[in-house]
């Protein structure tokens, strides 16, 4: 097979590993392949001046957007911590606009999904980011099809990765399709990383977030469900907790939160199980019955549903160890 030629879009304020991540995995790939059939990479700005990641580290571009002119087999736009509040630099909007005919296979790692965005490039496809900005793309671009739990997502031509480490992911994945699992396994055992997480965003994030109002009838619902999470929680005791009927609190519940009082419930269930899973030996039907999941095959069910690994797993891969 022809060289790979790989192009990753940089500019000041970029988060390192963005770009590292994807890199490090087409170099490592190149250590287990013939030259002809190795990956080149270089990276793209608007100028040679040197550029400053969010981490302090000096980048220096290899190619202007007026130098690269040719075509390339994979461009990708790494992201920065934060997503641009308002369209980025518009000689960096004008050159991604034209990545469907600069390259073969094209996308973003992180919030560089906000400038495929801005570019046009997000309209009806499904696409991911980092979890944190998720909500935000969505709402930015709101034909775009968003998938905020996938650490990567394909579709067609277009390749979105979820925030930061998930670069990695989105190279071996294009390693893999590519030069097959063989290769992909070598490579992330170089790195030291799983060749296929388990899983999706949701095991990273906190699911909850406070009510803007600490003393409003929600928070005092939400500390209410906290305070015994292990506890059967209906919409009448709920209602009696805040003087309002069921009918009223769903309603303003929804309202306030985006997400009904029964799916909140289970979210903090979910959570409280996390930490215990981190912090603690305890057996998982104990786990279970104090998050109030009741059994440890319901907690197994829910934790599969929503974060794509079961309680053993997250454990697994999560469990705390105190210091010696």
């Amino acid at each position: 097979m022809p060289v790979q030629a790989v192009a990753i879009v940089v500019y000041d304020g970029i988060q390192a590993l963005d770009v590292a991540g994807p890199l490090d995995v087409f170099s490592e790939a190149n250590t287990f392949l013939d030259n002809a059939d190795r990956y080149e990479t270089v990276l793209i700005a608007a100028h040679r001046n040197p550029l400053r990641a969010s981490n302090g580290l000096r980048l220096m571009a290899d190619l202007t957007f007026e130098e690269a002119t040719g075509g390339f087999d994979i461009i990708l736009v790494a992201g920065a911590p934060t997503p641009p509040e308002a369209e980025p630099d518009p000689s960096l909007i004008e050159w991604v606009k034209q990545l469907p005919w600069r390259s073969s296979v094209y996308g973003s790692i992180c919030t560089g999904a906000f400038v495929l965005g801005y570019a046009g490039l997000l309209d009806d496809r499904r696409v991911t980011t980092h979890w944190q900005d998720a909500q935000a793309l969505a709402a930015r671009f709101p034909k775009a099809k968003v998938e905020p739990d996938l650490i990567y997502v394909r579709d067609g031509r277009l390749i979105t990765a979820a925030g930061v480490t998930a670069g990695i992911d989105l190279g071996l994945a294009l390693v893999l399709q590519r030069h097959g699992a063989e290769t992909a396994l070598k490579v992330a055992k170089r790195l030291v990383v799983v060749a296929q997480r388990q899983g999706g965003q949701s095991q990273f994030s906190p699911y909850l977030t406070a009510p803007a109002d600490p003393e409003s009838p929600i928070a005092r619902i939400q500390n209410h469900v906290m305070a015994g999470i292990g506890d059967r929680h209906t919409m009448e005791s709920l209602a009696v907790v805040v003087g309002m009927s069921p009918r009223n609190l769903a309603r303003h519940f929804v309202q306030v939160t985006g997400i009904t009082p029964h799916e909140f419930i289970e979210r903090a269930r979910v959570d409280a199980a996390r930490m215990m899973l981190e912090g603690s030996d305890r057996p998982l039907k104990a786990v279970a019955f104090d998050c109030g999941f009741g059994s440890a095959d319901r907690m197994r069910i829910v934790f599969s549903s929503r974060l794509g690994v079961t309680p053993v797993q997250y454990r697994a891969s999560f469990r705390r160890t105190e210091p010696e």
